[in-house]
């Protein structure tokens, strides 16, 4: 019988392979998309945030019982949060980042962002909170809740930020999302069928894909959403505030074609 894996034992066979094997893939083009210093600041960022963020959050929903550890798989606890869990804040966005350097593309210009259209994300995405709040209301479903009130700030950011920009470039989004999130997808599954930790039955759906509760897709899916759009929008803004005063208008102007 095959011995279960511990947490840190879950990364270095599915976790750190990938890693190294996007960074190897990275350092050969010699450069990134986005430049290789623009693109270091943006996964430095990316990363300090994710740990900053998501850690008090973590931390909650462990003590509320929303998840827990089988016996064995964790031996470090660091602020009340496995230190395996800790070290996934940092690889998760780093994984994510490397792929995403692989199928970005240079900035596309001619994309306005009204005043208008900063409001219309920002309420989006607080609207996301809201959901999330009414969600809390109900014990089964407090982990869904628990993932669209957190999630919903960032997204707000990012939405007043450029949504016209994460639009315009919805195919970068789309592959720079989908491809690390159906193998977060995988990799999760193997863990809960291994019993690396154990989803509590009591404070979710019970609705499931291929026995993935659908809490832990959301959570895979806007975690990497806050990656890739916090990497899109970067050089986007970074090439907006190079321009001249007169060209950073809110006005429209003509959207270019092609990419």
């Amino acid at each position: 019988m095959p011995t279960p894996l511990t947490y840190p034992e879950f990364h270095a066979l599915l976790v750190v392979p990938p890693v190294l094997a996007l960074a190897v893939l990275t350092w050969r083009r010699h450069r990134t998309p986005l430049g290789f210093r623009l693109g270091a600041l943006g996964v430095a960022v990316v990363t300090v945030l994710a740990v900053g963020y998501t850690a008090p959050w973590d931390r909650l929903l462990i003590e509320q019982g929303v998840w827990s550890y089988g016996d064995g798989r964790v031996a470090h606890w660091l602020w009340g949060i496995p230190l395996g869990e800790l070290l996934f804040f940092v690889l998760q966005p780093l994984l994510t980042a490397l792929w995403t350097f692989q199928v970005d593309g240079p900035v596309v210009e001619g994309v306005a962002h009204s005043r208008r259209a900063r409001l219309g994300g920002a309420l989006a995405g607080l609207a996301v909170s809201g959901v999330g709040v009414a969600l809390l209301a109900g014990q089964s479903t407090l982990y869904l809740g628990a993932i669209l009130v957190w999630a919903g700030p960032v997204l707000a950011l990012q939405w007043a930020v450029g949504w016209r920009y994460l639009l315009r470039v919805r195919r970068r989004v789309a592959l720079a999302v989908g491809i690390p999130t159906l193998y977060l997808w995988v990799i999760d599954r193997f863990a809960i069928a291994d019993g690396v930790w154990v989803i509590s039955e009591t404070y979710t759906t019970g609705l499931a894909v291929v026995g993935l509760p659908v809490e832990e897709m959301a959570f895979f899916l806007v975690t990497n959403l806050f990656v890739v759009q916090g990497l899109l929008l970067l050089p986007w803004v970074a090439h907006r505030l190079r321009r001249p005063t007169a060209d950073r208008s809110d006005r429209p102007v003509p959207e270019v074609t092609g990419r």
